[in-house]
């Protein structure tokens, strides 16, 4: 069976419901036709330049919210998609990731770009060069995939397809919170 092809069913995106697609596709951004994982993140960090939504009250519980809702409508919607990729996505799959594994991961759904984006951003100050820093780090992450991302990509159900990004958002972040530290005690006077 084609990789990209629906599941035989025939259902396609019928399968799942409204709310589940909503869910896992981000309000529909994860059905842009190129590149949806990126625009998924570009997605979050747009949300999170609202004013206070970087308060570790307001992004933690909503962090929890994508995650708790991601995993079970990101796994329907693999299900009825398959392992439906935009070649954007394909490629890079190709390059830094080889084959595809036996768990579908489609590109529309972006659920868990958004939770993994705001991962990479939680408790680092808010500023336009770490917010762009922490987006590029985590997509670059989110694609190359560093362990234990790419073992926990294989879980069923929609746990691989939110775990790897959570990963990702978390190596994103203490990379950049390491980076901060270590030019804050470089240059106290950038505190």
């Amino acid at each position: 069976m084609d990789a990209s092809a629906p599941p035989p069913d025939g259902k396609g995106q019928r399968g799942a419901s409204l709310t589940a697609r909503c869910i896992a596709t981000f309000f529909f951004v994860g059905r842009i036709p190129w590149a949806s994982g990126t625009f998924g993140s570009l997605a979050a960090l747009i949300l999170y330049a609202i004013p206070g939504f970087e308060q570790p009250a307001i992004l933690g519980p909503l962090i929890l919210a994508a995650f708790a809702a991601g995993v079970p409508s990101a796994a329907v919607v693999a299900r009825t998609e398959g392992h439906r990729l935009t070649r954007s996505a394909e490629t890079a799959k190709e390059i830094f990731q080889g084959p595809h594994h036996g768990t579908p991961d489609p590109s529309s759904v972006v659920i868990d770009e958004v939770a993994g984006m705001w991962i990479a951003l939680m408790l680092l100050p808010k500023s336009l060069p770490v917010a762009i820093a922490a987006f590029v780090l985590f997509r670059l992450l989110d694609i190359v995939k560093p362990q234990p991302a790419r073992i926990l990509e294989k879980l069923p159900n929609g746990w691989g397809i939110m775990l790897d990004d959570v990963v990702a958002g978390l190596y994103a972040n203490l990379i950049l919170q390491f980076i901060l530290l270590a030019l804050s005690a470089a240059a106290p006077s950038l505190r």
